[in-house]
């Protein structure tokens, strides 16, 4: 199955794909020639739609000759269960959000998706489960354009033990959530979040 690119700023989001739904409104097809996706960054911030599709016959090669015209960043984080059926939640900066970080030198992906949640919340990740997506998302830092691509894992613990939230890496609170809880975080998060809950089937 061919893969779709969702590479999100802010609430915008430009998709990379070989189909685009003719349902689709208030979105803009573009030409992906001489692409420059560093430059798009500015630009799509000043524009009134919020969807932006790039249409290929080959989504993954047009995605990894795009990501050339920016400074790629890897992370990675997870979405951890209870025993009790809870899913463990932060807050950072306002909106929750899930445990995650960048990859540091000599780390394999799976490594630092574990040392980020257990960092970030103060827990001891007993099992490692499988990937469940890799979400995409632009930001500017020191005027440089970065795209950081986040692998997300399922993971457990064998109790809901207190949580201590990483206060230097802005979190304010970390919590274990219910299902019946969880509209608050679809009510106030980000939509690279919505999509890793989505693909859950959380």
């Amino acid at each position: 199955m061919m893969q779709n690119y969702n590479i999100y700023i802010n609430e915008k989001a430009l998709i990379i794909t070989s189909v685009v739904n003719n349902q689709v409104s208030k979105a803009q097809i573009i030409d992906d020639q001489h692409f420059d996706l560093s430059k798009f960054y500015g630009e799509i911030l000043e524009k009134k739609e919020d969807l932006f599709y790039i249409v290929s016959d080959n989504p993954s090669e047009t995605f990894q000759n795009l990501a050339k015209t920016v400074t790629v960043i890897e992370a990675a984080g997870g979405l951890v269960k209870s025993p009790e059926e809870s899913f463990l939640f932060i807050k950072r900066l306002g909106k929750w959000d899930l445990p995650k970080g960048k990859l540091e030198e000599g780390e394999v992906i799976e490594e630092t998706a574990v040392r980020e949640v257990e960092e970030e919340c103060g827990v001891v990740v007993n099992q490692l489960n499988q990937k469940i997506t890799d979400t995409y998302h632009m930001y500017q830092s020191k005027g440089e354009v970065i795209l950081k691509i986040t692998y997300w894992y399922s993971m457990d613990v064998d109790s809901e033990k207190q949580l201590t939230p990483q206060t230097e890496e802005d979190i304010t609170e970390a919590r274990w959530l219910t299902k019946d809880k969880l509209h608050m975080v679809f009510e106030n998060t980000y939509p690279s979040i919505l999509e890793v809950l989505k693909k859950a089937s959380v």
